[in-house]
């Protein structure tokens, strides 16, 4: 499987924004956004134009990269949601939301979405009392999701019992017994990721 090994501030850089790739980090004077607001490159600093093509694609990029997805996983997002009533970048985000991993990070299990995902391979969690491994699996309303019994006491989730956590609207989640569950479904307004989808969308339809 493709995987991307360059350092994952180079990706924030090149998209202009923070994508919070690498959790306290982004939010500390150690962020790479913070000392070298730039694209990566010698040609970082030059100024160039962008063509439509081209602010489409860094929006296709940005989405993918902030989400930690490959191109075929997240074109295959985009056709599900085509076929789908409704907008069609509004169901897209709506559908990557709802990946285990995803929303193992919406609720402050983990600290970023790479961890989460890890978390989520490592068997740590359980969706309505069943082990699950696999980090694109589709959470539904009503889901129970929960850390498994025998990881609660682990260091990493130990650090969680207590804790405050913003969290969106559609989720809940017990930071003492470490039981969480899906409330409704992801609306836009509750994603926090500045994204403008529908350039994604003119993208995919050419």
């Amino acid at each position: 499987m493709a995987k991307y090994t360059c350092a994952d501030c180079r990706q924030c850089r090149r998209e202009g924004q923070k994508l919070f790739l690498k959790g306290e980090r982004c939010t500390s004077k150690k962020c790479a956004m913070e000392r070298r607001p730039v694209a990566p490159g010698q040609h970082g600093t030059g100024r160039k134009k962008a063509s439509e093509y081209s602010v489409q694609l860094r929006e296709k990029q940005k989405a993918k990269r902030a989400y930690g997805l490959l191109e075929k996983q997240f074109r295959g997002y985009y056709e599900e949601a085509e076929r789908m009533r409704g907008v069609t970048g509004e169901n897209m985000l709506a559908l990557i939301e709802r990946r285990l991993d995803n929303v193992v990070y919406r609720m402050g299990i983990g600290a970023s979405r790479a961890q989460c995902r890890q978390i989520v391979n490592h068997g740590h969690i359980t969706v309505n009392g069943k082990s699950v491994d696999i980090p694109s699996y589709q959470v539904k309303i009503g889901d129970v999701i929960s850390v498994h019994e025998t990881s609660k006491d682990n260091a990493i989730f130990k650090e969680l019992r207590g804790a405050r956590i913003v969290m969106p609207k559609w989720l809940e989640f017990d930071t003492e017994s470490l039981v969480g569950k899906i409330t409704d479904s992801p609306k836009r307004e509750d994603i926090d990721l500045n994204i403008n989808e529908q350039l994604i969308v003119e993208l995919y339809s050419k």
